[in-house]
């Protein structure tokens, strides 16, 4: 601690990211990245580039990109905000559009970044208990003139909630931004852009980290009506006029314009996932039912903790938190098949042990 720092960064407990090793050989199956490299337009688009476009400042409004990204969910460029990762993009709204008197309300098991950044800005929030089956129960939600944020799937836990569920979020919410944070959509659920038009208190926030194989690249967006866009726009060029470099902006349009890439890199991940899931509950894990591109999932006979350690002990890295109600939990990040046979291996013989 340094006598210079100010009030609030004495007060801050920061995030803390999933490892990432330097060793090679390790099989990381703990950040839920996509284990398949990104589109090869994306790798043209960056080999491209020119000297021109990297002496001098990109665009600030990122134009093309949001066009991009507006042509993919049937949107307006004016419906599209861009950012240097989707956690830039929270954030801005955590700044600009969820503070409010009322608090803002996310559940008690979600991601552990929310509280991180309530208490860099003087949030006051409230967590939603989930249900015992990990669930969210939307009629729990009631913010006034508050705010509302919900990753869809959840994290950790990976269980997603349906278009239905979310329309009622929103209709029983009217006073209240509902940002439904989407960074897992695209591996078995519904996204809410289309509610976008519909809705005029609904953000919807994504990432190109996960199906789209972009985490190294730092590319998030959020969509959301113009009206909100430009509160956002607003915070945004309050605190750096140029999130997005060249090389962001054209890799980050170029995945997006690639479909059938995209969509076959999913669908492997997806087919993965569903026989690593059939393999766990083979050796007695009890596995949560996820449309995300990891599973959390406990074995009833086996301390967490131990089992976590003994992967790494073995080479293989996943997550573990020691928290109420989720220590019994594993979260494990969808590899290769190859990886995810290895992790099969390791668990075979902790488990016998």
């Amino acid at each position: 601690m340094s006598r210079f720092w100010s009030d609030i960064t004495h007060e801050l407990t920061p995030y803390i990211p999933g490892e990432q090793p330097q060793h090679a050989q390790l099989v990381k199956l703990n950040t839920n990245e996509c284990p398949y490299p990104p589109s090869p337009r994306v790798l043209e688009a960056i080999h491209d580039i020119d000297g021109d476009a990297l002496r001098r400042y990109p665009d600030p409004t990122s134009l093309a990109l949001r066009e991009s990204i507006a042509r993919f969910f049937a949107l307006s460029p004016d419906e599209v905000f861009v950012g240097n990762g989707s956690d830039e993009v929270l954030a801005h709204l955590f700044q600009g559009l969820l503070a409010h008197e009322s608090p803002l309300l996310f559940p008690d098991i979600s991601y552990s970044f929310y509280p991180v950044w309530c208490k860099l800005y003087r949030l006051d929030y409230r967590r939603v208990p989930l249900r015992d089956d990990f669930t969210v129960d939307v009629d729990d939600y009631v913010a006034g003139k508050g705010a509302i944020i919900i990753p869809n799937p959840n994290a950790p836990t990976g269980i997603a909630l349906d278009l239905h569920a979310i329309r009622t979020l929103l209709e029983s919410n009217p006073d209240a931004v509902v940002v439904i944070d989407e960074a897992y959509i695209d591996y078995g659920g519904v996204s809410a852009s289309s509610l976008v038009p519909e809705y005029d208190n609904l953000v919807v926030v994504q990432t190109l980290s996960k199906s789209r194989s972009l985490a190294g690249l730092r590319v998030g967006l959020a969509l959301a009506q113009t009206p909100l866009i430009e509160g956002l726009t607003r915070v945004k060029d309050s605190f750096n006029s140029y999130p997005l470099d060249a090389l962001a902006q054209r890799a980050a349009a170029a995945a997006f314009e690639d479909v059938a890439y995209f969509d076959s890199c999913r669908q492997r991940v997806m087919a993965t996932r569903d026989r690593l899931t059939l393999s766990l509950m083979e050796m007695g894990f009890e596995v949560l039912p996820s449309t995300a591109n990891f599973l959390f999932t406990r074995h009833p006979a086996q301390d967490a903790a131990k089992l976590f350690s003994g992967l790494r002990e073995q080479g293989v890295i996943v997550r573990h938190w020691n928290q109420p109600r989720i220590a019994d939990y594993l979260r494990i990040s969808v590899g290769t098949d190859a990886e995810c046979s290895r992790l099969l291996e390791v668990l075979s013989q902790l488990v016998v042990e």
